[in-house]
């Protein structure tokens, strides 16, 4: 039976590390700040959004939301932002995504200012990552390597990582290569998923397809983390069966409770990284 690993806990414990940080940096007359902008009224989207006002809170960000309606012009937004990237006193800006259609989600992220990109997906940021130089990595990724540090020694592992998003699939098998493990990217088109699967040591799921990884596609052993979040019969369920690849796994995040704490702690870390600079 695989251990689950807590994501909740390893989050709150991580917090703690972060309120020491904002505590000096208080000391020392920096307040970090970060400033979130919601357009619409996607439900996801404010859940995520009320999350990081609370963990904000708690480890001593000062942060605030700025809620538009879906009429918000992209013009009015990159202006915004423009604003944003001149204020010296505020450190992070973020842009919950997604975005009403008629606003080009590519032309805003590359409107942040690289060094306030809290999100970490700015191109320069990815370009960055890409050659292993310090920067600001994106929050769901940075996470999941956390997460996995706290079971394994990563040199020499194999990574299999289904999904090639451009927040999750693509940056994530970066970072874990970064740390001398070796890397398979694999999709939800890619021929005899399972034959890539049960190589894997460490095996990531990022699709958004409910219980597409099952036991029979996991080494025995092997570390599972479940990236997707699926509303099934009116429950989150992740794209793995939890139960029956419990019984296989030696370790196996939950859904919900798993990388969702992370990638919330990851973004207060990035917004406390930009502060310390200052």
């Amino acid at each position: 039976m695989a251990v689950v690993i807590d994501g909740k806990q390893i989050a709150a414990s991580y917090r703690e590390t972060l309120k020491e940080r904002v505590s000096a940096l208080r000391a020392r007359g920096i307040v970090p700040k970060l400033k979130v902008i919601l357009i619409g009224d996607d439900p996801a989207s404010h859940s995520y959004v009320r999350g990081k006002e609370r963990a904000a809170a708690d480890i001593g960000i000062d942060s605030q939301v700025i809620r538009f309606d879906d009429t918000i012009s992209e013009r009015e937004v990159l202006e915004l932002i423009d604003s944003m990237n001149a204020d010296d006193a505020l450190h992070g800006i973020l842009v919950q995504l997604p975005l009403p259609k008629h606003i080009d989600e590519n032309r805003v992220i590359m409107r942040i200012s690289p060094d306030k990109d809290v999100d970490g997906f700015h191109p320069t940021n990815v370009g960055k990552m890409m050659l292993g130089l310090e920067t600001l990595l994106p929050c769901t990724p940075h996470g999941i390597l956390h997460l996995v540090k706290t079971q394994i020694d990563l040199v020499g592992k194999h990574v299999v990582v289904v999904g090639r998003s451009q927040i999750v699939g693509k940056p994530v098998g970066m970072l874990f290569l970064n740390e001398s493990a070796t890397v398979t990217y694999c999709h939800s088109k890619t021929n005899d998923l399972g034959s890539m699967t049960r190589q894997a040591d460490i095996l990531i799921v990022a699709v958004g397809r409910a219980g597409l990884v099952t036991a029979d596609m996991v080494k025995p052993g092997a570390i599972v983390i479940d990236v997707g979040v699926n509303r099934v019969d009116g429950r989150l369920v992740g794209d793995v069966d939890f139960e029956g690849v419990r019984d296989v796994a030696s370790a196996i995040t939950p859904v919900p409770g798993g990388v969702g704490p992370m990638t919330i702690t990851m973004l207060m870390h990035n917004t406390v990284e930009v502060a310390s600079r200052g």
